[in-house]
């Protein structure tokens, strides 16, 4: 029976981010996915700010942002009059790069891509049936033969088989009515700039442009096609779909469904808010659908699953080289599912008020929210919001025990990308340096670089040796912030947020990690980043 460290069942954006981020840590990584083959349907739309900075840290990002369709703006019409525009060019003092859209079999082949060059691969056709304790570790069986390890993880989706084997529960309520979705190819009179929404009463049209031949994704409502639970309705066809998204068009829209040439993928969807009730049983753990699922009104859901696997990965490569105790296993939970209640909590709120059941919620919809949606500050504050770069862990088990005054990060805070010098002199910048590694950020230069840094990070020289010793010592990196950058010195964790300060780097590691102690000896180093500058 072949064993490995983690076993990761689900190739999706979550699964496969996780498993990149620990090859990119040295640890030993098994992808099993039931699909026969990758999938080539776009699903999920586009990436938040954060997502973005998720796949740049782990050296996926790659061309995406080359190949995406540069979106400028959201445009609202009501009843047929256009009330709002939200620009999304312009940066916030939290956002200083836009999110992409494109479609998510992008993202999931870039990071297969990354995966692969990392020496870890996707076993097609690997349908879970058993989960079984083993000492040490787990037993997964199915039809394709049996695997070992200490850690599985289920990133396997919303019917989640590793949620139901491991006995966790997924309360929650469904949300609305169908939907009906296509990707269609159509020589539409609306700019291929712009997602384009129409409201018309409880309809509601959105039309998203995405790269290709005159491409673009139809969403719309069905309102009216709820019905309880015991009376279930079977999913619409093809052709139903199609007429569905035809009539939205001409009625919701104002716009003839002869302009739609082709239709190259149709679905239909209810909208379920649900939180798993646990995200580890044991070695048994969940990430993204699997232990959440919401409405996918603010693109939030492939972004949400991603901010999962990078927090996971390097708690989970920690354990497994036994640089940890698993009780870090359990900060993973504690940080993450209150950003997913957040989601679930915020995407609900918008999908009520957006598709206006009520004829109140409709009035403040159409008078009120759509109308704020045109001023500049509104508009900040929605960006700043999607962004998911306020997310912080500031007040979890590993964040700040006491908040400092000003505007710098706080332990347990994102750290923004930087550029920096490595300690040979070599220009790079945070992000690049992260991705299965950890960073001691010096702070400012305070003089000229010229040639070895070890002057500039003196001060910094014993809590780089009590990083190194707990953690690997080719798994903290010494930079320095250039002049010019904006100084946060400190130990960051490799998903981007800000550990502790210099001179509590000892004390925070016996916290986060336990007893304190030298990495083992035949620990595997992390695996080796490509030098990447700008």
């Amino acid at each position: 029976m072949e064993s490995t460290d983690v076993a990761i069942v689900g190739a999706g954006p979550t699964g496969l981010a996780l498993a990149a981020g620990l090859r990119a840590a040295g640890a030993g990584v098994r992808v099993l996915d039931r699909a026969s083959a990758p999938a080539t349907t776009s699903r999920a739309l586009g990436l938040q700010p954060r997502g973005v900075e998720v796949l740049d840290r782990l050296g996926a990002l790659g061309d995406l942002p080359a190949r995406s369709l540069p979106v400028e703006e959201v445009a609202v019409a009501v009843d047929g009059v256009p009330l709002a525009r939200l620009d999304l060019r312009r940066p916030t003092r939290l956002v200083d790069r836009p999110g992409i859209l494109l479609s998510q079999a992008e993202v999931e082949a870039a990071l297969r891509e990354r995966l692969e060059a990392l020496g870890g691969a996707v076993t097609w056709g690997w349908e879970l049936a058993t989960l079984a304790p083993d000492p040490g570790g787990v037993v997964l069986g199915g039809p394709a033969g049996r695997l070992r390890a200490a850690f599985v993880v289920g990133a396997d989706g919303a019917h989640s088989r590793v949620r139901e084997l491991a006995g966790i529960a997924f309360p929650g309520v469904p949300l609305t009515e169908r939907f009906v979705l296509a990707d269609v190819h159509a020589d539409l009179p609306v700019p291929r700039t712009a997602v384009s929404t129409f409201l018309d009463g409880e309809e509601m049209l959105a039309l998203f442009p995405l790269p290709g031949d005159g491409l673009w994704r139809l969403l719309a409502a069905r309102p009216g096609t709820d019905t309880p639970p015991s009376h279930p309705v079977p999913d619409p066809d093809r052709d139903a779909i199609v007429a569905a998204l035809s009539d939205a068009l001409e009625r919701t829209a104002g716009l003839s469904a002869a302009a739609v040439r082709d239709v190259a993928w149709a679905s239909s969807f209810r909208i379920h808010r649900r939180l798993a009730s646990s995200y580890r049983v044991g070695r048994v753990l969940l990430a993204g659908d699997a232990a959440h699922v919401h409405s996918p009104f603010g693109g939030q859901g492939m972004n949400t699953g991603l901010g999962d696997a990078e927090n996971l990965a390097w708690k989970l490569a920690a354990v497994v080289h036994g640089r940890a105790r698993p009780a870090l296993l359990d900060t993973y939970a504690a940080e993450r599912r209150p950003v997913a209640a957040e989601v679930l909590s915020s995407t609900s709120g918008m999908t009520r008020l957006m598709l206006g059941g009520t004829r109140p919620s409709r009035l403040l919809r159409d008078h009120l929210v759509v109308p704020l949606m045109a001023r500049p500050f509104v508009q900040r504050r929605i960006k700043d919001a999607s962004s998911q770069l306020r997310v912080s862990y500031r007040r979890g088990p590993l964040g700040a025990r006491r908040v400092r005054p000003g505007r710098a990060p706080q332990p347990g805070d994102r750290v923004p990308d930087r550029p920096c010098h490595r300690e040979d002199g070599t220009p790079t910048r945070l992000y690049a340096e992260l991705g299965g590694r950890w960073a001691l950020l010096d702070g400012d230069l305070d003089g000229d670089l010229d040639g070895d840094l070890d002057g500039d990070l003196d001060g910094d020289t014993a809590a780089l040796r009590a990083a190194r010793r707990r953690l690997g010592e080719e798994a903290v990196v010494a930079l320095a912030t250039v002049r010019g950058g904006s100084p946060s010195p400190g130990l960051v964790r490799p998903d981007g947020h800000l550990a502790c300060r210099p001179d509590a780097v000892d004390a925070w590691l016996d916290r986060a990690l336990g007893a304190a102690g030298a990495a083992p000896a035949d620990a595997p180093p992390p695996a080796p980043r490509a030098t990447l500058t700008g």
